[in-house]
């Protein structure tokens, strides 16, 4: 667990991460602060295993060979662990996998305030039919992609754009504050300034 910004705030940004997302989270944070006058404790979760503890049920690699273990329960039971201060606000937010663990989580508990979703999984089998017979617990999510991430050869990966579209569409139907941002580039390209721009459209 890693800590950044003021332990004193009363908005807490919860974010599960991987080596790549530490490597660059100074400069999330500084763009957060660039984008948001309002005051944050960042609490950074160290993910050792990606596939397995963001993933919400058991599902086939889609790249690699690193099937998907449906660990994610478990992931969240340790992070509600440390959201128990009720005078806090929590928004929950992360890039690629950890975004969708971040939305499927504000379907199990009204914990948080808002989900900050950047360029979220939302291709992973069966989740936008999860999102249509399920109720979102949070009142606003942050959606975004970037403009060439369904441009790919991977017939599941390249579903990303319809699915978010869907997803967006799906949350505001329901009455949920929703923003769906379309950045440029594919999905490699500046996960921490996107993922400042999800934290930042929360915060404000």
């Amino acid at each position: 667990m890693y800590k950044y910004g003021n332990s004193a705030a009363e908005t807490v940004l919860i974010q599960p991460v991987d080596k790549q997302d530490l490597s660059v989270i100074e400069n999330e944070i500084n763009e957060i602060k660039r984008l948001s006058k309002t005051d944050f404790h960042l609490i950074a979760i160290k993910i050792d295993m990606w596939n397995d503890q963001l993933s919400p049920w058991t599902a086939p690699a889609v790249f690699g060979k690193d099937n998907f273990g449906g660990g994610a329960k478990d992931t969240l039971e340790e992070i509600l662990n440390i959201c128990t201060d009720k005078r806090k606000k929590y928004i929950i937010g992360g890039y690629s996998l950890a975004a969708l663990f971040s939305l499927w989580a504000a379907y199990q508990t009204d914990t948080f305030d808002s989900v900050a979703a950047a360029s979220p999984s939302i291709w992973f089998p069966g989740f936008v039919d999860y999102m249509k017979s399920h109720e979102i617990l949070t009142e606003k999510v942050y959606l975004s992609l970037g403009d060439k991430e369904e441009k790919t050869r991977n017939p599941i990966m390249a579903s990303v754009g319809d699915c978010i579209r869907s997803a967006n569409l799906l949350l505001k139907e329901k009455g949920i504050i929703t923003e769906l941002e379309w950045n440029q580039g594919n999905h490699f390209q500046d996960s921490d300034l996107r993922t400042a721009k999800a934290f930042a459209w929360a915060l404000n």
